[in-house]
């Protein structure tokens, strides 16, 4: 079945042209590869999961939070969307793409188009190394940023890998 265009009707229409421009451009890319859900605005800010899974009456873990870092390497971008209730791994991490470090704002600005707290899985300014956290396949239904702090979208783990094309794999920080 083919995913209803965004501007099909008014309201789409209205819905898409009250998102800030970040969030506008990220529904527009979900659209465009096939995602058939809206882009949601919290009311309150979804800057950590916490806030995001407060807002949507979620689990913090259903919550696919995307995080920069930045390969020592190359300087290249490598993003790990991992549940909105773990702690990455560095060594995890480091293990699948190599040596890492921290991203500050204005690389993860540069790199991927989007303020911290905002950060969508897809539409990056510099296409990253990417990995998923295998704790986010056990649940149906999941939330990740849409380009700002106050846009989240919903979609399925299937969805999530289909959508960025990354391998899966274990990068909780376990006790």
């Amino acid at each position: 079945m083919t995913p209803p265009n965004m501007l099909d009707n008014d309201d789409d229409l209205k819905a898409l042209v009250n998102l800030p421009d970040s969030a506008r451009r990220v529904a527009l890319l979900l659209r465009e590869r096939g995602h058939d859900k809206r882009v949601v605005m919290l009311p309150q800010t979804g800057k950590t999961s916490a806030e995001a899974a407060a807002g949507l009456g979620c689990l913090v873990a259903q919550i696919a939070k995307s995080i920069l870092f930045r390969r020592r390497e190359d300087d290249a971008p490598v993003l790990v969307i991992a549940s909105g209730a773990n702690r990455v791994d560095e060594a995890k991490v480091a293990r699948e793409v190599g040596a890492i470090g921290r991203a500050d704002a204005q690389f993860v600005r540069d790199k991927t188009g989007y303020a911290i707290g905002g950060v969508c899985p897809i539409g990056h300014a510099t296409t990253p190394v990417t990995l998923i956290d295998s704790d986010l396949l056990q649940f149906d239904s999941l939330w990740a940023a849409a380009g700002h702090p106050h846009a989240v979208f919903n979609l399925s783990p299937d969805e999530l890998i289909a959508l960025t094309g990354a391998p899966v794999v274990d990068v909780a920080l376990r006790d």
